[in-house]
């Protein structure tokens, strides 16, 4: 996809944070831009920035505020951006998630359902909702589309191992990257593309997520406080611009990337993922040698940010007190 001007693009999570960067540059394309939040207040002043920096008429951003996993509500919102802008969308973008640090074996079914709810199943049921609709009105045969149209999900680095920290997190975003690389697979013959974008640290509020926890998902096994999500919100607030990284996910939507890295150098592209394959290969081999690398290997230094929480902070990816099975190490002291 190559001329956006015109276009309709859909973007969920885009009142703040990635989603409302890609909502910031696409808009500045020239297209017709549909934003989703769960946050009324966010998503109003997401409009004004938008407008700001797109200089875009206000009636060209849609914003809607509903729950993602509600299937109904998001048919919907389907059905008021086609009556709203005259069609589907051309670009999807999933980007809203969340996330929260624990102990692997600290988790519970409702620290699973959050967690993968945000991160996985809403950008099923955005594909399954919103694809059908674009096929129909964009779909074309032999890989020529009749309009251009593309599908996108912003996953994560987190999607290439596992971490014993985020364990829900990560197996979500790995299924979220399988899953863009069969919708690409999918969608060519129609002329159509997806692509995964999988950032390392954004500057966004995804730290302060637990704030926006659902009463029904509030049992969970992980230590939460505002000292952890002051730790955390440190952290992101030195991550990647959301307007940078949204301009090298829109390159790689122009050059028909199926898989985008939030690195502008490309250089550094190969060297991260042959470090990730280089980690799948240990996982083969026996603990006896696995130890040996490990014992060859130069320590690990946890970055200062994270090794020394600010002033008023507390670490994060902690287990619960209370929990008796987990070790002390692994609970706040």
């Amino acid at each position: 996809m190559k001329n956006f001007k015109g276009k309709i693009a859909f973007i969920t999570g885009g009142g703040s944070g990635a989603g409302l960067g890609q909502a910031k540059v696409f808009a500045k394309e020239g297209m017709k831009v549909a934003i989703v939040d769960i946050r009324q207040d966010a998503l109003h002043k997401a409009v004004s920035e938008i407008v700001e920096y797109a200089g875009c008429p206000v009636s060209d951003v849609l914003p809607l505020c509903f729950d993602l996993l509600d299937r109904e509500a998001f048919t919907k919102a389907a059905d008021t951006v086609e009556q709203v802008f005259g069609g589907p969308p051309h670009l999807l973008i999933q980007t809203a998630g969340v996330n929260s640090f624990g102990p692997a074996e600290a988790s519970t079914f409702e620290d699973f359902d959050w967690i993968v709810g945000g991160c996985l199943s809403h950008v099923i049921n955005g594909l399954v909702i919103f694809v059908p609709r674009m096929l129909k009105a964009y779909g074309g045969r032999d890989g020529v589309p009749r309009e251009e149209f593309h599908v996108v999900a912003t996953s994560s680095m987190g999607a290439f191992n596992g971490m014993a920290m985020t364990a829900p997190y990560c197996a979500a975003k790995a299924a979220v990257n399988n899953l863009m690389y069969s919708y690409d697979e999918a969608l060519r013959p129609y002329g159509g593309g997806a692509t995964v974008l999988c950032p390392e640290n954004i500057n966004s509020n995804i730290g302060n997520a637990e704030k926006y926890r659902p009463a029904k998902y509030r049992n969970s096994g992980y230590y939460v406080t505002e000292g952890t999500m002051k730790h955390l919100m440190n952290i992101h607030k030195h991550g990647i611009d959301p307007v940078e990284l949204a301009l090298i996910l829109k390159e790689g939507i122009e050059n028909g990337r199926i898989l985008v890295l939030p690195y502008a150098d490309r250089s550094r592209w190969a060297d991260v993922l042959k470090a990730q394959h280089q980690r799948i290969e240990q996982y083969m081999l026996t603990a006896a040698e696995r130890e040996e690398i490990a014992r060859n290997m130069p320590p690990f230094e946890i970055p200062d940010i994270i090794a020394n929480p600010p002033e008023g902070a507390e670490r994060f990816g902690m287990a619960k007190k209370e929990l008796d099975y987990v070790l002390p190490e692994k609970k706040p002291q």
